[in-house]
C-alpha cells in the first residue's frame, strides 16, 4: 500500500543547503554512500558476533552498478537492511544518525573499534548532488521482515511503499542529474573508489550494464580488504611493506624505511610512514600523506594532524578519533587534534634515534636522502631539533660522516662547502693541508646554516671561500714593502674599483691566487635569489682577491715587463674567478683571448 508523508527537516531551508553546499567536492557523494553500505555489513557481523541474530554465511559485499542509458548508479550491500520505521526514522530526519545510535546501544556488548564510520547521518542526502530522484529498496535482517521501497525527488515529500528486494540489506538507486552526468563515466567512478574506498574492510565490485561481461571472466573486487597498517607491525614482512608503498603512492623507487604506528591510548592511531628515497638533490621534493578515518579516505596532508615538515614523508594515517566536521572535509578545532600531531612528530624522531644507533651504517647510507627532511623539521619545530640533534650527520669533504659534537673546527668556526664543483680548488687546498670542511650543497642548508648560527651561538659556520684561515697561510716572513708592491701591480692591471686586493703568503704554492667573498653578503643574495627577489635584488657581495706572495709566478711579476705583467695578472684573476663560480659570457671571452696570449709569451 503506497501513501505520502513529510521529511523532517530541524530548519527551514536546511535541505538545499545539504544538496548544495555541505560538501565541497561532490566527488564524495560515493564515498559517502559506499561508507554507509559497509557500515550496513559491519552492524550485520556485529550482530552476529554477539548472538543478537544467526549468521547466515553470507560472504559480505557491495556491488557498484553504472546504466548509462537508464542514467542510473546503483550501491547495493548484503548488511542489516531496514524496516519500514527504521527508513522513516534514519532517513526520513536529517541529521539523525544511525550508526550513533547503534553504537549507543550495544556499547557493552561490541568491540569498542567498531570501525563504523557514519556519525552526522548526513551522508544518504550527498546523494542528491548529483541526482534527480534516489530510491531507496531495503530489506532487514529482522525475521519476517518485509522489504521496503522509498523514493524522494529532493523536494520536501517522499514515498514509501512495500519493496521488491528478496536478500537482506540495502540498494540506492541514484537517477543522475544533468549535473551529475559526467558520473556516468566508469573510469570516472572506479577512479573515486580507488580514492576514497580503496581499503575498506569489505569486497567492492563494479560493473556497467553497457559492458557485456566476458565469459570465464573472474570477478575481482576493485579494492584491497587488508589494511596493511592495522596490522601489528610483528606481523608485517619487508616484502608487505614495500608493497603496499607500490600500491599506494605509484612509486617504483623503494622507500628507506618506514616507521609503524600503532597507538591505542590517549587515542586511537594507526599508521606507516614511508622515508622516500629523493630524486632531486638539490631540491626537496613533496610527500603524500593520505589520512584515513575508520578506513575511509579524507584528504591529503591535513596540516593540523601532519607537521608541515612530515609532509615531505609519503604515507597513511588512519585515525578514527579525528573530530571532523559533518562533510569529513575538515577538521573542526580540538585540543586533540594538537597532541596527535606532537605524538607523530616523536614517534618519528624515536625511529630516526633507533635507526641512527642500532643501524649507524644503514643510517649514513640514508643521509643524503633524510637529511633535507631533517633539516626542514629542524627549522619548523625547534623542539624536534633539541631531540634529534646528536643525530644530524654532516658529511666531510673526506667522505666520512659526523655528529655536531665531532665537527672539524678552526678556533669557533666551521668551514663548509656549498657546491663540490665551484669550490674544489679551495677543498684541494684544505685537502692539501689536512684541513677537514663539511658538506652543505643543499638548498636548504642555506637556511640550515642559519638556524645552526641561532641554536649552537658559539659556533661561527664559514663558507670555504669566504675568507683564508690561519690554517692555510704559510709560516714565511711577511715583506709588508714586496706585498705593498705586490697589491699596487694588480689594482693597476686590473682596474676593478670594487675589487679588494690583499697579499698573502699560502701553504699551497702551486696556486698564485684565490678569490674570498663576504659570507654575511653571500647569505643575503642566497636568500634573495630563493626568495626570487621578493624583497629587492640584493647587491653583489664584495669579493676580496688573495695573491699568494710564495707563488713562483707571482714573485717574478715585479721583474717583467708592464705589457707581459697586466697580462698575467688578468690570467692569474682569471683563474681565481674560475675557482670560485661561473664566468659570464663576456668573461669567458675575455679568458679564451688571453689565454691564447699567454700560449704566445713561450
Amino acid at each position: 500500500m503506497k501513501r505520502e508523508g513529510q521529511i523532517k527537516v530541524d530548519s527551514e531551508n536546511l535541505f538545499p543547503i545539504i544538496k548544495k553546499w555541505l560538501y565541497s567536492d561532490k566527488d564524495i557523494f560515493l564515498r559517502e554512500i559506499v561508507a554507509n553500505a559497509c557500515d550496513a555489513v559491519k552492524k550485520y557481523k556485529s550482530l552476529c558476533s554477539i548472538g543478537e541474530t544467526e549468521d547466515d554465511n553470507v560472504k559480505p559485499r557491495i556491488d557498484i552498478k553504472l546504466d548509462k542509458d537508464a542514467k542510473t548508479l546503483m550501491v547495493s550491500d548484503n548488511g542489516i537492511g531496514m524496516t519500514e520505521e527504521e527508513v522513516e526514522k534514519y532517513i526520513t530526519q536529517i541529521a539523525f544518525s544511525g550508526a550513533q545510535e547503534f553504537l549507543e546501544k550495544y556499547k557493552d556488548q561490541t568491540d569498542s573499534d567498531s570501525g563504523i564510520i557514519g556519525h552526522f547521518g548526513l551522508g544518504f542526502y550527498s546523494a542528491y548532488m548529483v541526482s534527480d530522484t534516489v530510491e531507496i529498496e531495503t530489506l532487514s535482517y529482522v525475521k519476517d521482515a518485509k522489504p521496503v521501497h522509498w523514493v524522494s525527488d529532493g523536494s520536501h515529500t517522499y514515498e514509501i511503499s512495500d519493496g521488491s528486494r528478496t536478500e537482506r540489506g540495502t540498494t540506492i538507486i541514484m537517477h543522475l542529474s544533468e549535473d551529475g552526468k559526467e558520473f556516468l563515466d566508469e573510469y570516472k567512478i572506479k577512479a573515486i573508489l580507488k580514492k576514497y574506498c580503496h581499503f575498506l574492510p569489505y569486497e567492492i565490485y563494479f560493473s556497467s550494464a553497457n559492458e557485456a561481461k566476458k565469459e570465464d571472466e573472474e570477478e575481482k573486487p576493485i579494492n584491497n580488504t587488508e589494511a596493511l597498517w592495522l596490522k601489528a607491525p610483528k606481523d608485517c614482512t619487508t616484502e608487505e611493506y614495500e608493497d603496499f608503498y607500490r600500491e599506494t603512492f605509484t612509486d617504483m623507487n623503494l622507500p628507506l624505511f618506514w616507521i609503524h604506528l600503532n597507538v591505542d591510548y590517549p587515542f586511537r592511531l594507526k599508521g606507516i610512514l614511508y622515508f622516500p628515497k629523493q630524486t632531486d638533490k638539490l631540491q626537496v621534493m613533496p610527500g603524500e600523506i593520505k589520512l584515513f578515518a575508520n578506513r575511509v579516505y579524507i584528504a591529503d596532508n591535513i596540516k593540523e594532524v601532519v607537521p608541515e615538515f612530515l609532509m615531505l614523508l609519503k604515507g597513511v594515517i588512519d585515525c578514527p578519533d579525528l573530530p571532523l566536521n559533518v562533510s569529513r572535509s575538515f577538521l573542526q578545532n580540538d585540543g586533540e587534534v594538537a597532541k596527535i600531531s606532537k605524538h607523530i612528530t616523536k614517534k618519528v624522531a624515536d625511529k630516526l634515534i633507533s635507526v641512527f644507533k642500532n643501524e649507524r651504517k644503514d643510517y649514513e647510507s640514508y643521509w643524503d636522502d633524510i637529511s633535507p627532511f631533517i633539516k626542514f623539521g629542524c627549522i619548523k619545530d625547534e623542539k624536534f631539533y633539541d631531540k634529534i640533534k646528536d643525530i644530524i650527520l654532516y658529511k666531510s669533504i673526506n667522505g666520512d660522516f659526523k655528529t655536531f659534537a665531532e665537527l672539524p673546527k678552526q678556533g669557533d668556526k666551521v668551514y663548509y662547502v656549498s657546491s663540490t664543483d665551484l669550490q674544489a680548488q679551495y677543498i684541494k687546498m684544505f685537502k692539501d693541508n689536512d684541513l677537514d670542511a663539511i658538506i652543505l650543497e643543499h638548498n636548504i642548508d642555506t637556511h640550515f646554516v642559519s638556524f645552526l648560527e641561532y641554536k649552537e651561538n658559539e659556533t661561527k659556520f664559514v663558507r670555504i671561500d669566504s675568507e683564508i684561515g690561519e690554517a692555510l697561510k704559510s709560516d714565511s716572513a711577511e715583506n709588508e714593502e714586496s706585498n705593498n708592491e705586490i697589491i699596487d701591480i694588480f689594482k693597476n692591471a686590473l682596474g676593478i674599483e670594487k675589487l679588494t686586493v690583499k697579499a698573502e703568503a699560502l701553504k699551497t704554492t702551486d696556486t698564485p691566487a684565490i678569490i674570498t667573498i663576504n659570507e654575511y653578503e653571500r647569505r643575503m643574495n642566497d636568500i634573495s635569489r630563493i626568495y626570487g627577489n621578493m624583497f629587492g635584488e640584493a647587491s653583489k657581495a664584495s669579493e676580496t682577491l688573495i695573491v699568494n706572495t710564495d707563488n713562483e709566478v707571482v714573485k717574478k711579476l715585479s721583474s717583467i715587463d708592464e705589457d707581459k705583467r697586466t697580462l698575467l695578472c688578468k690570467h692569474i684573476y682569471d683563474l681565481a674567478v674560475i675557482s670560485q663560480r661561473k664566468l659570464t659570457a663576456e668573461e669567458l671571452d675575455g679568458f679564451v683571448a688571453r689565454s691564447v696570449q699567454v700560449m704566445g709569451l713561450v
